[in-house]
């Protein structure tokens, strides 16, 4: 294994209470529309910025992105917590000389908003966002081009991520996957496509490395 390329938003940060409730600010100031979390997820696929040109009946769609970013940031701290298991799991690759990556369909800013937050900035040798593509998760596109920018061959990759999408998005670009639920609010309880590996906590993916390291002794 050379490379682990994980989701964001459910994999790595428990983001998606701040996500939910900065577009539910913004769907009810600018459509007087109360939106649950699941009409939400359902919208899920293009960044943030995307999901509010694509769904947001008020024309005053660039006011409403610049809103999200602003409860995003305001209520991070409040809603989302730093996880010590997570930063060292990242460490541990690294110390593996494993390299780390980010496919997430949120934009660049809220990603640099949530990374610096968290104290995680800093740590990712490829990142490709929701701006960084045309076509986003299920469609392989994020994946691949971080493999390109890792320079690591697809049979020595994993896919990490919480929703089918993430899956789909691995298999298609000829990566390992694994589906994951330690955070406690991922997209997927159970998976419809089912991945290469499920880790129901970080210590399995630090096991399933250690394992894989031992067998090339």
């Amino acid at each position: 294994m050379k490379a682990v390329i994980f989701d964001f938003d459910g994999t790595l940060a428990d983001t998606l209470p701040n996500c939910f409730v900065a577009f539910q600010t913004v769907f009810k100031k600018f459509d007087d529309k109360d939106l649950t979390v699941d009409e939400i997820k359902e919208m899920f696929g293009p960044s943030e910025t995307g999901i509010i040109r694509e769904n947001l009946l008020n024309d005053k769609k660039e006011e409403a992105i610049e809103l999200y970013y602003e409860e995003y940031l305001e209520n991070h701290n409040r809603l989302v917590e730093s996880n010590n298991e997570i930063i060292e799991m990242i460490r541990f690759l690294k110390e593996k000389r494993i390299k780390v990556g980010i496919v997430t369909g949120k934009a660049r800013r809220s990603l640099d908003i949530s990374l610096k937050a968290l104290q995680m900035d800093g740590l990712f040798e490829a990142i490709i966002t929701g701006d960084d593509v045309v076509h986003p998760k299920p469609h392989p596109e994020g994946v691949l081009k971080a493999l390109s920018f890792l320079e690591v061959e697809s049979d020595k990759s994993i896919f990490v991520g919480d929703s089918d999408a993430d899956i789909e998005a691995g298999l298609h670009a000829n990566v390992l996957t694994a589906g994951v639920n330690w955070l406690s609010n991922g997209q997927t309880v159970e998976f419809s496509i089912s991945p290469d590996y499920m880790f129901g906590h970080v210590n399995d993916l630090i096991t399933y490395i250690e394992k894989g390291v031992q067998s090339e002794l």
